[in-house]
């Protein structure tokens, strides 16, 4: 009799857990952006939608984010430390030489703006590169 209280509590425990996830990017709104003399890209994320540029004369194109990838998305913000990510270093330097598009990414929580210095489009730092590649694979959907 005692193991279905437990089963319960479990239950319940997981299912607040995994709100818990998602909830962590209530009031975030992160952006990406790459530019160079032949590529804009403008991908803003926020509230389960988001609205991507790929040319800046163009409309915007506002997707509903699917929620197994607005879960991987919080998934990868929770791991990431929002004020220090102004102090990642870039893997790759190719941007300086017209070898990738100049990149960065923009987070804002709470009326707080945090920005990473610029790095290669392609070649994000460690830190933040999933966040990253997740937020470009929602442009080719």
């Amino acid at each position: 009799m005692k193991i279905i209280p437990l089963l319960f509590l479990t239950f319940l425990m997981q299912v607040g857990c995994a709100s818990h996830k998602t909830d962590i990017l209530k009031d975030v709104t992160i952006e990406y952006s790459a530019v160079s003399r032949g590529l804009y890209q403008n991908i803003s994320v926020e509230n389960k939608s988001a609205v991507i540029l790929n040319a800046r004369a163009e409309q915007p194109l506002v997707l509903e984010i699917s929620d197994k990838d607005w879960k991987a998305i919080a998934s990868e913000f929770e791991k990431i430390n929002v004020p220090a990510i102004a102090n990642v270093k870039a893997p790759t330097e190719k941007r300086f030489y017209d070898g990738a598009a100049i990149a960065n990414l923009k987070i804002t929580k709470e009326g707080k703006t945090n920005e990473t210095p610029a790095f290669d489009h392609g070649f994000p730092p460690a830190e933040i590169e999933k966040l990253v590649n997740l937020l470009v694979a929602l442009n080719k959907n």
